[in-house]
């Protein structure tokens, strides 16, 4: 099995995929430990600032040290530039708010997944004929499930993930899962970098509230 098609099943077991960025790389480390001992193994860091690619390359040898079963990602790449780079230093999977057809190009050239973020059917047929085995439904809390529920039946054997404003709450996360998605993507509204007191607990219970909705 490629590299590609382990992350997907990841993601899809998990049922989310956690997401922040944070411009100090001890703290960014601190987190990625509290989410691995909360259970989870497949995670995005975000591409949001200029220390992106230091903190990302420090997350990546943290984990080839403590947590080598856990699959590291990088979201918010528009280029083939950026993708060029975090794709460098051991990116396992490459995460975008639009689509780059070059960027999914390099990607897929690697055997590594590509999900490019899409708003409309028409940037969801131009991910598919680019390849994309999962496509992020962004910005989520603006489309909403009932827009993935509309477009279901257009796009039967695609896989989707919602992002942006999903709610760690039971019937959000019921009703995006309804709707047809196969995993949700959580950021801020799980990761708070300045304040991390309670993430432990937070994503224990954003695991067991996702895993409990996708059953309903």
């Amino acid at each position: 099995m490629s590299l590609k098609d382990i992350v997907l099943q990841k993601i899809i077991e998990q049922g989310t995929l956690p997401l922040f960025f944070d411009h100090d790389r001890e703290r960014s480390a601190a987190i990625l430990r509290t989410l691995y001992q909360a259970g989870v193994r497949v995670f995005e860091f975000t591409n949001r600032g200029a220390e992106a690619l230091e903190v990302f390359e420090h997350l990546i040898a943290v984990r080839d040290a403590e947590m080598q079963d856990l699959y590291l990602g990088i979201g918010t790449i528009k280029s083939v530039e950026d993708a060029q780079q975090f794709l460098q230093v051991g990116a396992d999977f490459i995460v975008a708010p639009l689509v780059n057809p070059l960027v999914g190009s390099l990607v897929h050239e690697q055997h590594k997944l590509w999900i490019p973020g899409c708003m409309t059917p028409t940037e969801i047929y131009t991910a598919q004929q680019q390849g994309a085995a999962l496509i992020k439904l962004f910005p989520a809390n603006i489309l909403g499930p009932a827009f993935m529920s509309s477009i279901r039946e257009l796009f039967k054997d695609q896989k989707f993930m919602p992002t942006g404003g999903v709610e760690i709450e039971m019937e959000n996360l019921k009703a995006w899962f309804r709707s047809g998605v196969c995993a949700v993507g959580m950021g801020s509204k799980l990761i708070d970098p300045k304040d991390t007191a309670q993430l432990f607990e937070n994503t224990k219970k954003a695991l067991d509230f996702v895993s409990k909705a996708r059953q309903q």
